[in-house]
Order: structure tokens, then sequence, then C-alpha cells
């Protein structure tokens, strides 16, 4: 009997990094963003809630394999966001950060708005060929969705962890995100590699969206999977691939063990707002996060 209590944390532990490495692949999105650009996307989670529905609708209406869904929505959203680049973001270049962030929140309601009346305003599912039986590992219970969840957003973390340190593309990208005015002088197109940015962000948001969809179906309250991504962000630091991971695990843990422990003492509702407690914590002791680059700059 005494171990009930470490045998319950143990399974609120696993859960919790199951679903801290989902919060990490949606907050890849975010770092993609801020790394080309500066600026954060405030619309993340309505991209990977448009991704859900669009995804789920392929399924539903034109009876395709989740497979083919899947694919289609990856397709989907890299037109999407390369579109949006061009038409909406393009034009703000040069102007104040402050100008690409309201972009970015009127965009999230137009979205919002938008998902509701093409796809109504029900909750749809995305069917994956995965089992409701719990998967038992020793003392551990643990979801299917979640290990595949966690599974394919670690393979895609690490895919594009080598694609910035190891492609020359790659490269590229984060020597614009060091300097744009030196990335100039040495040739780089930064436009192009402002809508690959842009584009990379739109892959994960598919990614997010299915796995995410399948997980929690998908409604406009999968747009708050976004709102719940910003403490692992600055956890783990704007700007670094490493630190979405780091914290996402983090945040995860803490919401389950929250959930677990803390929710049956207060009648519920500690799991949506601890996370926020530990990033108001971070900020005041390292407002750069734990990976993040410190920025000295003279006034």
């Amino acid at each position: 009997m005494l171990d009930l209590p470490w045998r319950f944390g143990g399974i609120l532990v696993a859960n919790g990094l199951l679903v801290g490495a989902m919060y990490a692949l949606v907050a890849l999105g975010f770092v993609l963003i801020y790394k080309a650009t500066d600026a954060i996307n405030f619309a993340q989670g309505e991209f990977v809630m448009f991704a859900g529905f669009l995804a789920a609708a392929a399924i539903h209406l034109a009876g395709a394999p989740w497979w083919a869904s899947a694919l289609f929505t990856v397709a989907a959203m890299i037109v999407f966001a390369f579109g949006l680049e061009r038409v909406v973001l393009r034009p703000l270049l040069g102007r104040p950060i402050i100008a690409v962030i309201m972009a970015t929140i009127g965009l999230a309601a137009v979205l919002r708005g938008t998902a509701t009346m093409a796809f109504g305003g029900g909750t749809q599912t995305i069917p994956l060929p995965i089992s409701d039986s719990p998967v038992l590992l020793g003392p551990l219970i643990l979801p299917p969705i979640k290990l595949v969840g966690a599974a394919v957003s670690l393979g895609f973390l690490a895919a594009f962890g080598w694609f910035f340190l190891k492609s020359r593309i790659g490269v590229a990208m984060r020597a614009v995100a060091d300097n744009q005015q030196v990335a100039m002088a040495m040739g780089i197109n930064i436009r192009r590699y402002f809508a690959l940015a842009w584009a990379l962000a739109g892959i994960v948001s598919a990614l997010g969206g299915v796995l995410w969809g399948s997980m929690l179906g998908v409604d406009n309250q999968l747009a708050l999977v976004g709102l719940k991504v910003f403490p692992v962000m600055i956890l783990g630091g704007l700007d670094s691939i490493i630190g979405a991971v780091v914290g996402g695990l983090i945040v995860g843990v803490v919401e389950s063990l929250s959930a677990g422990f803390l929710d049956p003492l207060v009648g519920g509702g500690t799991k949506d707002f601890v996370p926020y407690l530990l990033m108001i914590a971070v900020l005041m002791i390292r407002p750069e996060g734990i990976f993040g680059r410190r920025r000295i700059e003279r006034v």
C-alpha cells in the first residue's frame, strides 16, 4: 500500500512526458517563426485547429484513408503558409515587429471564424488505426494514442534539429535568424527563407492538428493548444529547438502531476494554470528561458 502513491506518480509522470512531447511539436512552430522573423505567431494554435479540420474533412467528406488525409493536410498547410507569407506578411517586412504580431492576432480571429463557417461548430473526429486498449509497461498504464503522438513528435523534432544543424538550407536559416543584415550582405535571400520558415511551421501545424485532433477531437477549442504551449516556449527559450523539447516535457509533467495530486484536493482546474505560474517564475529568474540566448542591446 505504501508504494501506491509512487506508482500513481510514475503513471502521471509517464503520461505527462508523452503529452509534453506533443506540446513540443506545436511549440516548434513558434520557434521556427521566431528564429526567422523575431516575431511570435499568435495564430499557431489556430493553424493546428485549421489543420485538424482539414484532416477530418478529408476523412469524413471525401472518404480518404487516414494516411491520404494526413498527406493532404501537410500539403494544404504548406500552400496555406506560403500564401499567407506572400499576401499578408511579406508587405510587413521592415515594419515594427508589433505590426507582424498584430497581424497574426487578427489572423487567429479570422481562422476561428472561417473554420466555424466552413466546417460547423460541432466536434469532429480523426480516426487513426490505433487501438483504444491501454499499453501496460510494468506498472505504467499508457494510452496508445499518446505513445504514437510522442513518437511522431520526437521523430520530427529530431529531423528538424538535424535540418537546422547540418543542412545547407538550415544553416542559412540560422544565419538569417542571427542577423538579417549580415545574411543579406552574404547574398542570402531573406525573403525566401522567411517563406520557408512559415512553410515549415505549416508542416508542424499539420502534424499537430492530426495528432491532437485524433486525441481530443476537432473543434474551435483545439486552438487553445496554442495557448497551452506558451509556457513551453518561455521555459525552453523562444529561439531553441532543444528548449522546445525540454520545455514541453517539463510542462507536460507539471500539468499531469497537478491534475493527479492537486485537482482532487481543490476540485479541479489546477493543471490549467500551474504551468503559467511556472512560466512567471522562470520569467522572473531567467527571462530568456533555459536554452534561450541572452541578448544584450546598447541603448
